[in-house]
């Protein structure tokens, strides 16, 4: 197709993203040193990707191991645009949950309204996840739990009590979600976050 054939956007669907680095996590917590959503994200696409090659590998799945990373990546985004509400408040009933969720519905087609038409519908399903992905999903949301207990961690880590409660609330949830692929991954991977870094290197 010649280039001029081309129409010009002015796109501002990545430069909102390039935003999320300066939306901080737990927000109502004393931290040892602050998260923003951008290095979260990064963790949970990470943690979600091996959770789908965990399912593929040892449980006979075949689930696409590279789209539960961007699902990942991309799962707070709407927070650009709603902030990131503590957890306490978002989940205080179902009025408050359902009401957050609606919200985040609002917000995620704002920032897809903000993409080029051919790129829409790229972006919308990985905001919107398709149907028969509800698996995928669901593992996603594991790396999201996952990434939570993993600061909680690296907090105690570091003399701070103040995570006390939030690793032992983010660990009940991993548990009540009862995922042979959480499991796996707690037993091969969460004790060395308990490590130093020389206690690593060896």
């Amino acid at each position: 197709m010649e280039r001029e054939e081309y129409k010009e956007y002015d796109s501002s669907f990545f430069a909102m993203m390039a935003r999320m680095k300066y939306i901080n996590r737990w927000a109502l917590m004393r931290n040892s040193y602050p998260e923003n959503i951008s290095e979260h994200s990064l963790e949970v696409g990470m943690i979600a990707h091996v959770l789908a090659l965990i399912s593929n590998k040892r449980y006979g799945r075949c689930l696409n191991a590279e789209r539960a990373a961007l699902m990942g990546m991309y799962h707070d985004c709407t927070e650009i645009l709603t902030g990131d509400m503590p957890t306490p408040v978002k989940y205080y009933n179902m009025d408050t949950k359902e009401a957050y969720k609606n919200v985040e519905k609002q917000a995620a087609k704002e920032l897809l309204s903000m993409l080029p038409d051919y790129l829409y519908e790229e972006y919308e399903s990985i905001l919107f996840p398709k149907e028969g992905e509800e698996y995928l999903w669901q593992l996603v949301k594991a790396a999201d739990k996952l990434s939570a207990y993993i600061k909680c961690l690296e907090e105690e880590k570091t003399g701070n009590r103040e995570f006390s409660s939030a690793k032992a609330a983010v660990y009940t949830k991993l548990k009540d979600m009862d995922l042979p692929e959480v499991r796996d991954f707690e037993r091969d991977f969460i004790g060395a976050y308990k490590k130093t870094l020389d206690e690593l290197k060896k």
